[in-house]
């Protein structure tokens, strides 16, 4: 999927914001921006055929679910460390080896899911990252919304991070049909201490293989959207970019 032109007579008002007061604060259509990595895991665990995914605020919150549901597949971290009780850590390149067929995921991070859950509930939601930039720019243009808000999450939605600003701005500039060239922007983020974490033997719960898979632009061909169920419930589901129903599942 390539990014064209945008549609003539349409303008949207672009508004960078950040972290959990951004999120709070954003209108409009918002995309809540998690690069590394809970919006990365998320498209992949769609791509190796999770049914859908439920957002939490917390692990206790996860775990009471599975303790219920044995079926469920938790996936998250606290601090960027896997959490104790469940099945994968917030780690794309890992989700990626596993069979997720009809399952439900259970995803509990400290930044991106917090964000999805912060933002208004009558919003329409997008989850963004790089990985299916392409899908998510194609349906914001479906949508045509007057305000985009873009939302930066950072590091535990409390500390600016440079991948998610720079995922902020490819995404603005695509929306205005000039996305910039990519590979300056991959070694700007190897050498960002946010990146170089993926290369440091003292930080083993942030594996190499997770850089790579975060930084696959446009590798995934949906967007994901926040839903909010009638009992109140955050779930994300995928969406091509001018239905609000039909699935639509990449492979990496």
């Amino acid at each position: 999927m390539t990014a064209g032109r945008p549609r003539a007579g349409w303008h949207p008002e672009v508004r960078t914001l950040h972290l959990l007061e951004g999120a709070r604060a954003a209108t409009g259509l918002v995309v809540v921006i998690d690069v590394f990595r809970a919006f990365t895991l998320a498209p992949c665990a769609v791509a190796r055929g999770a049914s859908r995914i439920r957002l939490v605020a917390t692990p206790g919150e996860a775990l009471a679910l599975k303790a219920a549901e044995p079926g469920l597949v938790l996936a998250g971290e606290r601090d960027g460390k896997p959490l104790p009780g469940f099945d994968f850590p917030n780690s794309p390149a890992a989700i990626l080896g596993a069979d997720l067929a009809g399952r439900t995921v259970v995803l509990r991070t400290s930044a991106g899911v917090q964000g999805l859950l912060a933002v208004d509930p009558a919003c329409e939601v997008l989850a963004g990252s790089f990985i299916n930039a392409a899908a998510t720019v194609a349906r914001i243009r479906a949508r045509r919304p007057s305000r985009l808000s873009l939302v930066c999450m950072g590091w535990n939605g409390i500390e600016r991070s440079a991948e998610d600003e720079a995922c902020a701005a490819y995404l603005a500039r695509a929306v205005a049909g000039d996305p910039p060239p990519f590979e300056p922007i991959r070694a700007a983020l190897r050498r960002d201490p946010g990146g170089a974490k993926f290369f440091d033997p003292a930080q083993p719960w942030f594996p190499a293989e997770d850089f790579d898979v975060c930084l696959r632009l446009s590798a995934l061909d949906f967007a994901l959207r926040r839903v909010i169920d009638p009992e109140g419930r955050a779930w994300l589901e995928p969406v091509r970019a001018s239905t609000d129903a039909e699935e639509t599942r990449g492979a990496l």
